[in-house]
């Protein structure tokens, strides 16, 4: 049975992800650094849940060293800050989870990826392509969160492994709660988005275990938009 690890695998994206890899045979790793979060994730039978806080350098090899086996990383931990992200210590925060984090856990798993001919999917954001002027560290986070995955796609094929990531748009998740319940936000985001919905995190979910198969055997450096054509208008 092949493991995956999912950062943030207990809320939102993450948590459609691991869901998405359990139901089509994965053993999973759902990894948070919320206990709250942790504890409110619906069990399933093939997720096993951990703490994992990605900011931190020790906690983070540790927990890769104690793995067996490794053949998906999925890096979907990540955090935003409406409006507060021109403090540039919250900028930091944010960065260090999204960016840096993501960083930390590709290089900790390098190793048991590489014995494996695994597979790593980022998660980046369509705030990759354009800014969003509440969100800067968000942002720039996310555009990093493309860079580092074509950098590491170039340097890490010959050791087997392939690097991805998508791209989600306006998924209904927690983070954009508020946003689905603002009448008028949600008519001008539809507005714009050609299939004229909010997208499912379980969509996102298909998407990275697609990208995690054999299917996928030749694809990396690839970064896949999942927001209902709104990237087009």
């Amino acid at each position: 049975m092949r493991t995956a690890v999912v950062t943030g695998g207990t809320r939102g994206i993450g948590a459609g992800v691991s869901l998405a890899l359990a139901e089509s045979g994965w053993s999973v790793i759902a990894a948070s650094a919320s206990r709250e979060e942790r504890e409110a994730f619906e069990p399933h039978d093939a997720i096993r849940v951990c703490h994992l806080d990605v900011t931190d350098d020790a906690s983070v090899f540790s927990f890769f060293e104690g793995l067996d086996r490794l053949d998906g990383l999925v890096n979907s931990a990540g955090i935003l800050r409406r409006g507060e992200e021109y403090d540039v210590v919250v900028f930091q925060q944010v960065v260090d989870v999204n960016l840096t984090g993501t960083m930390r856990c590709c290089v900790a798993a390098h190793d048991l990826l590489a014995d494996s001919s695994g597979a790593i999917v980022n998660i980046a954001s369509m705030l990759s392509t354009f800014g969003g002027p509440l969100v800067p560290a968000y942002s720039a986070s996310k555009g990093g969160v493309v860079q580092l995955t074509k950098a590491l796609a170039g340097r890490w094929a010959e050791d087997g492994i392939r690097v991805n990531a998508v791209a989600p748009g306006w998924i209904e998740t927690e983070m954009t709660k508020e946003l689905r319940d603002d009448s008028e936000r949600t008519e001008a985001i539809l507005a714009r988005t050609p299939i004229k919905r909010w997208g499912k995190t379980s969509e996102v979910g298909a998407l990275v275990r697609w990208m995690l198969s054999d299917e996928a055997s030749f694809v990396t450096d690839a970064v896949y938009p999942v927001d209902g054509g709104y990237l087009a208008m």
